[in-house]
């Protein structure tokens, strides 16, 4: 592994004691208003489709209790891996899913350092109680820009692009309402291969969005979402709204992060209503800040955010494993959505 890329695959004997991240160097202002647009974007730092499969080949055989599994090909044909931590069928499973859009690896950045470190005595027995399915990059192709359409007026510098589309200019998380047989192969091996094959009680689908998101006039390291489509069972919406629970109560307080409400779409084709409406899975989006490249200047956040981003992500997945685990997420108080505040664009800075 190279240094750059050691930089950016931070360690978490440093960044994390397990259930409890610690202090890292984070850029000052990391929220608010800061780190703004601007910097490096850089490519050549986030791990490649390659690398992250030797990664977790690597921590398969490390650990007893990892399992990979292809859960199927991109148009391309690149394996999609999916990492499995399955001890008891009968445990509550959860799902996390990234990069539906492979412009946005930080996320599989932040999944893949947790997977390393649930092979840690740090976890000892939060696997005994949790099942956890952990999806690092479904859209390969996008991620790795081997696609059927130009991404010249790509901003990134580095070794590759990545765009939110699959190979075939196709965006995966508008596909969730179709026939399984009508769907692109990313969208249509994500249904049969696991929403169908797997008992999933949650899931938080990891995305990125623009950088100028704020509530209150501050920027949001992250926003969330519950499955807003009417028809989702309310006992579904209320699972949903509890895993955001969760995830807003373990990051508002540590000072760095902040977190607004996403405004999304109510369409079964997204993949937080969809896998709601199909499965009854209980669903939350969450929308971290910057993207990992981009034709739009203001979509695409310099490598300074990369440390807090990942951390954000860690602390995401962590936090909701351990009350899954302990069954805390029951009694999760949902009230804060009453009052969490939808986020707004600010303009673009001078």
């Amino acid at each position: 592994m190279s240094m750059k890329k050691k930089v950016l695959s931070i360690s978490l004997s440093g960044l994390m004691a397990f259930g409890a991240v610690t202090a890292v160097g984070l850029p000052v202002g990391a929220v608010g208003n800061g780190p703004n647009v601007g910097g490096s974007i850089q490519t050549s730092i986030l791990h490649t489709y390659e690398s992250m499969v030797d990664y977790l080949k690597v921590q398969e055989a490390k650990q007893k209790a990892l399992e990979l599994e292809v859960i199927g090909q991109t148009v391309k044909g690149r394996d999609i891996y999916m990492a499995k931590y399955i001890s008891n069928p009968e445990n509550p499973t959860i799902l996390f899913l990234t990069q539906q859009h492979g412009n946005e690896q930080l996320t599989t950045e932040g999944a893949l350092e947790f997977i390393k470190h649930l092979g840690t005595g740090k976890t000892k027995g939060v696997l005994d109680n949790v099942n956890i399915l952990v999806i690092p990059m479904l859209n390969a192709d996008g991620a790795m820009g081997d696609v059927n359409f130009s991404l010249d007026d790509y901003l990134a510098d580095g070794d590759r692009h990545l765009t939110r589309y699959n190979a075939d200019g196709v965006d995966i998380n508008r596909e969730h309402d179709k026939a399984t047989g009508d769907m692109v192969p990313e969208a249509r091996v994500l249904h049969e291969n696991v929403f169908q094959k797997y008992d999933i009680d949650y899931m938080i689908d990891l995305h990125h969005q623009g950088t100028r998101s704020a509530t209150d006039g501050e920027l949001v390291s992250g926003s969330i979402l519950y499955p807003t489509n009417p028809n989702v069972d309310p006992d579904v919406l209320e699972g949903s709204k509890k895993l955001g629970s969760i995830v807003y109560n373990t990051l508002e307080p540590t000072g760095w992060g902040h977190i607004g409400k996403y405004v999304g779409g109510t369409g079964a084709n997204i993949g937080r209503n969809g896998a709601a409406l199909r499965y009854d899975i209980s669903t939350l989006l969450f929308e971290m800040r910057g993207m990992s490249d981009h034709s739009y200047e203001s979509y695409a956040l310099g490598q300074k955010s990369n440390g807090y981003l990942i951390k954000q992500t860690i602390k995401t997945l962590d936090s909701t494993v351990r009350a899954i685990a302990d069954g805390s997420i029951e009694t999760a108080d949902t009230s804060f959505w009453d009052t969490l505040p939808e986020q707004k664009n600010l303009p673009a800075e001078e």
